[in-house]
């Protein structure tokens, strides 16, 4: 049907103004469901990984998603470029293919004190384990074995900065933000044949 261009230009119809383009956001994510539970995965566009949290719940997606926005940016979209080596790492972990990120991390999320914590974290390797209380003391803060608990159920990079290598000071299983059948899970692959602190990481 052909519409009078005289009507159009009463209307306020303007054919040189073309519709906006949308350019990438910010800040990508995906919701990615995983052998360990559901994940909020999020990443910069160059791939930089901003989050990997468990998010069982849309209100707990709602939640992560306000807190990037609010601290990071408020172009946060789903889905994008930069989730795709972010997501192939993670899968190929959790299938016990690989052993290390490669991915760079963006601590955005974390707090000044979680940044210690979690940096610290950094050096137990595959299959390895600590204490609450090692990793106080890695942090030159021997007496804050809760605040470093607390620090870790926040971890805003779950499983790239691996908290379930934490444990208590007599070995038992504590709180963890997938709970702990998940952390059972990651420390149970971990103790495969390469478990051990000796064996090339992949």
């Amino acid at each position: 049907m052909n519409i009078d261009p005289v009507i159009l230009a009463m209307r306020g119809y303007d054919p040189t103004v073309r519709p906006p383009v949308l350019t990438e956001g910010d800040v990508s994510y995906v919701v990615h469901d995983t052998a360990i539970g559901r994940l909020l995965l999020a990443a910069r566009p160059e791939g930089t990984a901003l989050a990997c949290v468990f998010t069982p719940a849309e209100a707990d997606v709602e939640r992560v998603l306000a807190r990037i926005a609010r601290v990071t940016s408020p172009r946060v979209l789903r889905g994008g470029r930069g989730l795709d080596r972010l997501r192939r790492e993670l899968d190929d972990y959790l299938a016990g293919q690989v052993h290390a990120f490669t991915v760079p991390v963006d601590l955005a999320l974390a707090t000044p004190f979680q940044r210690q914590v979690l940096t610290a974290l950094t050096e137990v390797g595959y299959g390895a384990r600590t204490t609450y209380g090692a990793l106080a003391l890695a942090v030159g803060r021997p007496s804050a074995s809760r605040a470093v608990g607390a620090a870790l159920g926040a971890n805003p990079l779950c499983v790239l900065l691996p908290c379930h290598r934490v444990l208590s000071a007599t070995g038992a299983l504590t709180g963890y933000a997938g709970g702990l059948h998940a952390k059972a899970r990651l420390l149970d692959l971990e103790s495969g044949p390469c478990g051990a602190q000796s064996c090339a990481r992949r």
